[in-house]
């Protein structure tokens, strides 16, 4: 677990994947694949590098649910008060 929020877990890990992008200047309702240009591959990766940060497994069926900024936070503000 750690001790930063989600925001933080979310934005660093998008910068770890998509090095060459500003996901702090991203709309909260942006769509992350487009906006980001990332793969599905480098989608896999965010995933992969949230999970690792946070300890955190998410399910291949709640991959949808990371479509936004706004989603992710959602997402894993819900997931981290479950542990």
């Amino acid at each position: 677990m750690t001790d930063l929020s989600p925001t933080d877990v979310i934005l660093a890990t998008l910068a770890q994947v998509a090095p060459e992008a500003d996901p702090a200047a991203l709309g909260p309702d942006a769509d992350l694949r487009l906006e980001l240009d990332l793969d599905s591959m480098d989608f896999l990766n965010f995933v992969v590098g949230i999970d690792e940060r946070t300890g955190i497994d998410i399910p291949e069926r709640d991959y949808p649910r990371l479509s936004t900024l706004n989603r992710c936070i959602e997402y894993l503000t819900g997931r981290m008060a479950e542990v």
